[in-house]
């Protein structure tokens, strides 16, 4: 086990890997599979070649605090660049594997980076259009040999040959430059994601991340107990979420990193890495717990009777009752349901922590009925990103985001919106006073959240002040709520709603595919979805989807008219963030006049 008491005054990131690396010598830290089969890297190997690399980009001619853009999948020469940048007194900055070449162009004259390290060929066909039409980008590292037939205007450096030299001399090169690095600064630039507008490049500075590190790490150590502890890194590790809580808090706690292979093999990663922390956003466990319970339902009766009893008591502890006679039910539930739930985890899981957006309570109560401890998360980018966590000793509710974390103030405006201060504050945007200015005020980061702090200091988020809909009477509406209970209904995969300055609210609905295909089969009808949404029945039978949820709604959140998307919102089509946020301006753009048809129908 780790001493994880020397984070509170930790002096830098490079710092926590080195002393973390050295007390655990030639134990595996980073492991992906290669030809089917998983290979890891110990401690000692990882810190040779980040020494290595760190000596080999001074060797190019960076110089301290030049930006180095990084675009890779997860794996571990993510992690390998991140921190050879740094040790290199150099400044990371994490771009999405997602961008459009035009993405990747703002990245890299905002920032202006001078050099790009990239993972691979299928990478770099959108990097290196960008990288020509750059003004900074002198140098391009590819991690997997890239086929470049002439570099043109930058020179390109194989990964392999970097990492290769006086690993002693190295190292003492490294301690060197790092002892003159302090937590006040800059460790990485992180452009926001972007739900509307460009993206942004948040400054975080070491003290902020480690702050973060340093508060989830006593959460692990009080709450849970700290042993040898093992993380999948499946999120995008440009994201500031999974860079530090798939990233930084491993390496803090001494952890081993396993780097999924993806969504379409995240269900067998997760039972042959058998992980005990794993970090995720919302969306995907909404897809978790509709594939769970589809398989539970293809059991037999009595497999879903336990399903319902399991979450009926799941519901009403979440809601603070206890019912001595359902002791019995759920004792039987714990033999017969909970471990073969926990099993398609990897059996040993002590937590799965929600993030990144906000999660819809019924997911968290169902997953807990299931046996398995779910913590939800809140944070931003501008703030490490962590700012509180659910914890079990404060008792979990889920319509809370817990407690601030250690080190973290809170207060909330006159006007409901949810300040923070403390060290885990960015230090602002880089190259924009303006929008830095209206962020931070008078030491307070204005997270445009609106919420409240609960009678157990804990916070409850309302919503998105940007986000929240005034209806033509004046009245405050969360589309986020709206729309998290309409994809709960199996009917609806996606949802986004309107109605601001209007009498009630609209959506417009992307139809689940499997359920659709369900429904064409049991009617008779050929699965086409956009034939689908012609017919009548499909219509009626997704419209009783939202009628039921508007049962449970008041009078002002009841959805009245919808309509179908041409297509689900995705990445690809920038619909969606890479954190699986839809991007409201892109769907009012595409779907505006057609939502605003339903006010006249």
């Amino acid at each position: 086990m780790v001493d994880i008491s020397d984070l509170a005054t930790m002096p830098n990131l490079v710092t926590m890997l080195l002393r973390r690396g050295d007390a655990r010598g030639n134990a595996p830290f980073l492991s992906a599979k290669r030809t089917g089969a998983w290979q890891s890297l110990s401690w000692a190997e990882v810190i040779r070649q980040v020494c290595v690399l760190a000596e080999s980009l001074r060797g190019l001619g960076l110089q301290t605090g030049d930006r180095v853009m990084l675009v890779s999948e997860n794996r571990p020469e993510w992690l390998i660049a991140d921190f050879a940048i740094m040790a290199a007194g150099c400044v990371t900055v994490p771009a999405y594997v997602t961008n459009t070449e035009r993405d990747h162009l703002h990245v890299l004259d905002n920032s202006g980076a001078r050099a790009v390290i990239v993972g691979n060929d299928k990478l770099a066909r959108t990097l290196l259009p960008a990288v020509l039409r750059s003004a900074s980008a002198e140098h391009v590292i590819g991690i997997d040999p890239l086929r470049i037939a002439q570099a043109g205007s930058f020179d390109y450096h194989p990964w392999d040959r970097l990492i290769q030299g006086d690993a002693t001399a190295a190292r003492t090169a490294v301690e060197a430059r790092i002892g003159g690095i302090g937590r006040a600064d800059l460790a990485c630039i992180i452009y926001t994601s972007g739900t509307g507008g460009a993206p942004r490049g948040v400054m975080q500075h070491h003290g902020a991340i480690i702050c973060n590190v340093d508060g989830a790490a006593r959460i692990l150590d009080e709450d849970f107990g700290l042993e040898d502890e093992v993380f999948l890194s499946f999120l995008p590790l440009s994201h500031a979420y999974e860079h530090t809580g798939g990233q930084m808090l491993p390496i803090g706690v001494g952890a081993q990193i396993y780097y999924s292979e993806g969504l379409e093999k995240l269900a067998s990663n997760i039972e042959e890495v058998r992980p005990t922390i794993m970090v995720v956003v919302p969306r995907l466990f909404e897809v978790l717990r509709t594939r769970i319970m589809k398989q539970i339902e293809k059991q037999g009766r009595l497999a879903n009777y336990l399903m319902d009893r399991a979450i009926g008591i799941g519901t009403l502890k979440a809601q603070g009752r206890r019912r001595w006679r359902d002791a019995p039910m759920n004792l039987l539930i714990d033999r017969a349901l909970r471990p073969k739930i926990r099993a398609r985890f990897g059996g040993r899981l002590k937590a799965l922590v929600s993030g990144g957006a906000p999660l819809n309570p019924d997911i968290g109560v169902f997953f807990d009925s299931m046996g398995l401890t779910m913590l939800q998360g809140y944070g931003q980018t501008e703030a490490g990103p962590v700012i509180s966590c659910n914890r079990p000793k404060a008792g979990l509710k889920m319509d809370t985001v817990g407690p601030p974390m250690h080190g973290v103030e809170v207060r909330i405006a006159d006007d409901g919106e949810i300040l923070v201060r403390g060290e885990l504050v960015m230090r602002g945007y880089w190259h924009n006073e303006a929008e830095t200015a209206k962020a931070l005020q008078d030491g307070w980061l204005h997270t445009g959240d609106i919420g409240h702090i609960d009678h157990k200091g804990r916070i409850v988020i309302t919503d998105r002040k940007k986000d929240m809909i005034v209806n033509d009477k004046g009245d405050n509406v969360s589309p986020q709520k709206v729309e998290g209970i309409l994809t709960l209904q199996p009917e609806i995969a996606q949802a986004m709603v309107i109605g601001d300055k209007r009498p009630y609210l609209v959506g417009l609905i992307v139809p689940d595919a499997e359920w659709a295909l369900e429904w064409a089969r049991a009617n008779g009808e050929k699965f086409d979805l956009h034939a689908l949404q012609e017919l009548p029945a499909f219509r009626s039978a997704v419209r009783a989807a939202i009628d039921r949820v508007n049962q449970d709604l008041s009078v002002i959140e009841k959805v009245r008219q919808y309509g179908f998307a041409d297509e689900p919102f995705s990445i690809e089509n920038e619909e969606m963030t890479p954190s699986l946020k839809i991007r409201r301006h892109k769907l009012k753009e595409r779907y505006g006049e057609r939502m605003e048809a339903l006010y006249k129908g």
